[in-house]
């Protein structure tokens, strides 16, 4: 009997206890799905222990990762891809290599072909072994004989799945090498096609178009730049905040790709002399993304930006930003306060309104209620009210503000403080016993008091309303694969504030560049932060000063930790490169 078994065996190397392998087994019944799924999304086991236990039951091994250097992607001319993603396999027709005979012949040394027989080359990863008859039939299609079953995790046959399908796929270059230089023709198919993503479509520029879209996701990209120039035309996507080129066709192909674009994002076409806004969805290798598309004239064509926004990505947490812990003491409570305005600042894409939505999650609770006025929302969050602000029908984010606080508000977010009208709600809505968090466009936290008398608040009122001021920048995080220790100059060190002769044993890092970052050296960003916390002595001085030097500098005698220290904290710990520090902070 095979259930008593694999009780057995979670019951001797997990613990699982009768009961609980009872009542995961009724809802399974109950619901669907397999046992191990239940326990799985119970959080009785992991999905590695599962597998483990699994592949004692069958027989079968388990490989946590699977070899994707020296594969033949063969195997996708003939299996559909919705196939593979829905009963979670692979087969991975491994091409033979001639191996030069290994001195150190350990586990740790070998690879995970290794284990297979000399003759055999070709495996199958599953995730569930009970689908023996998907997996006969994928075996029949391909007419593979001799092939071993192996164990793997989702995501590893995700990723190998997606690789696969990916690479088998014409290259950019190759779409544009097979347009005609008809354009005309072209963009006669384009208007006629209102789809989103036609994956079915031979049209060359929908190929190209979806080509564009799909590897600027999978590089984690923000953002899509078409930029028109006198005789050519790029295509650039940024990651990580640093723009890198992706393509760059002929000049004839420009008018056919914006017009695809516009087609996708429902835009007017024809309309090709004033600005124009849209927006579409589309979803890749399972992740929904949130696409806003912007465009411009330019004296060469029209100027094409997508946002790009991963829906599917879980919002931030505080704790996950980068903060070091006695400051996150400080934020969190900060942000418990009755009432009093808490600015976030910083130049565009600095990530204000992720530490916002933080925030958000950190205070929402069922007797609090939190309404927000946003340009754009970017992401629903369950139990609060979001406004989207829409100009077009004089939905700002003054009018919106002013019908929130009729709204019975304990907390309001308001997307960006840009006119008096709307920081003399704020003001009001502070001192009337809300707490209220936004956002400014300023260099660094002192600044932001200098903006706001600049927009026409009265300085008086700043001191009894604003409780503290966020300054944030972004700084990318080196790539823990391939990042390499080094010994700055002194030269260096002394221009980033640190005694070389007090630098001890503290390891500094620089960027190199490997397949898993994109040979970039980088992957992912982090958060440097500069608290400034409104005490009784800054209050009193802005009541006679709002110079930002000389309140940055009072702030900092009270012990305020700047952006530069803080990313400096950022180097001594591995996580960044002083180029890094010294691209996002000012002296």
């Amino acid at each position: 009997m095979q259930q008593p078994q694999l009780f057995t065996i979670l019951n001797d190397h997990y613990r699982v206890s009768e009961q609980v392998y009872a009542d995961a087994l009724q809802t399974s019944r109950d619901k669907g799905g397999s046992i191990g799924e239940v326990l799985v999304d119970r959080r009785v086991l992991t999905e590695t222990q599962l597998l483990e236990a699994l592949s004692r039951l069958y027989d079968v091994p388990f490989w946590p990762e699977l070899p994707l250097d020296n594969i033949d992607f063969e195997f996708t001319r003939h299996i559909p891809i919705q196939f593979l993603k829905k009963y979670s396999m692979v087969p991975l027709v491994i091409k033979a290599l001639q191996k030069e005979p290994e001195e150190d012949n350990s586990p740790e040394t070998r690879s995970t072909t290794d284990d297979l027989p000399d003759f055999l080359r070709y495996i199958v990863a599953m995730n569930d072994p009970s689908y023996y008859q998907q997996l006969d039939d994928l075996v029949r299609i391909l007419g593979i004989n001799d092939y071993q079953v192996i164990l793997s995790s989702k995501n590893a046959i995700l990723s190998a799945i997606n690789i696969s399908y990916d690479f088998s796929r014409d290259s950019a270059e190759e779409l544009v090498q097979n347009l005609e230089e008809d354009g005309g023709t072209i963009i006669e198919e384009i208007e006629q096609s209102a789809d989103l993503m036609d994956d079915t479509s031979d049209a060359p520029i929908i190929k190209l178009v979806n080509h564009v879209i799909s590897q600027s996701i999978k590089a984690r990209a923000s953002d899509i730049h078409i930029e028109p120039y006198q005789d050519s035309f790029k295509v650039r996507y940024r990651v990580d905040g640093i723009l890198y080129d992706l393509l760059t066709p002929p000049k004839w192909i420009q008018p056919a790709l914006i017009s695809r674009i516009k087609v996708m994002a429902k835009l007017n076409i024809a309309e090709k002399r004033l600005p124009q806004d849209g927006r579409l969805d589309v979803k890749v290798s399972n992740q929904d993304i949130d696409v806003r598309v912007s465009t411009i004239p330019t004296s060469f064509g029209e100027r094409v930006v997508m946002r790009l926004l991963n829906k599917t990505t879980s919002v931030i947490k505080l704790p996950d930003l980068g903060i070091s812990s006695d400051r996150l003491n400080q934020l969190e409570e900060l942000v418990k306060a009755p009432n009093g305005i808490i600015l976030v600042t910083g130049p565009t894409g600095s990530g204000k309104t992720t530490t916002l939505y933080a925030v958000l999650m950190t205070i929402k609770k069922p007797d609090i209620n939190i309404i927000t006025v946003e340009d754009p929302i970017e992401y629903q969050i369950e139990g609060i009210s979001q406004i989207q602000v829409n100009p077009k029908i004089d939905l700002t984010f003054a009018r919106g503000l002013r019908s929130i606080v009729r709204q019975d508000p304990d907390v309001i977010l308001i997307g960006e403080i840009r006119d008096l009208e709307t920081a003399e709600i704020a003001v009001q809505s502070a001192l009337t016993g809300h707490l209220v968090f936004s956002t400014l466009h300023t260099n660094d936290s002192a600044s932001a008091i200098t903006r706001l008398v600049d927009l026409g608040v009265e300085p008086f009122l700043i001191s009894s309303s604003v409780n503290a001021v966020v300054a944030q920048r972004l700084v990318r995080v080196l790539c823990p694969e391939c990042r390499q220790p080094y010994r700055p100059d002194d030269a260096a060190l002394r221009q980033i504030g640190i005694d070389p002769q007090h630098l001890q044993q503290e390891a500094f890092y620089q960027a190199r560049g490997c397949d898993h970052c994109f040979q970039t050296g980088y992957r992912g960003r982090t958060g440097i932060f500069e608290i400034m916390e409104f005490d009784e002595q800054l209050k009193t001085l802005i009541l006679k000063t709002f110079d930002a030097n000389l309140i940055k500098k009072t702030a900092r005698q009270n012990n305020m930790i700047s952006l530069r220290q803080d990313g400096i904290s950022k180097l001594t710990e591995g996580v960044t490169t002083i180029e890094e520090v010294f691209r996002v902070t000012q002296l």
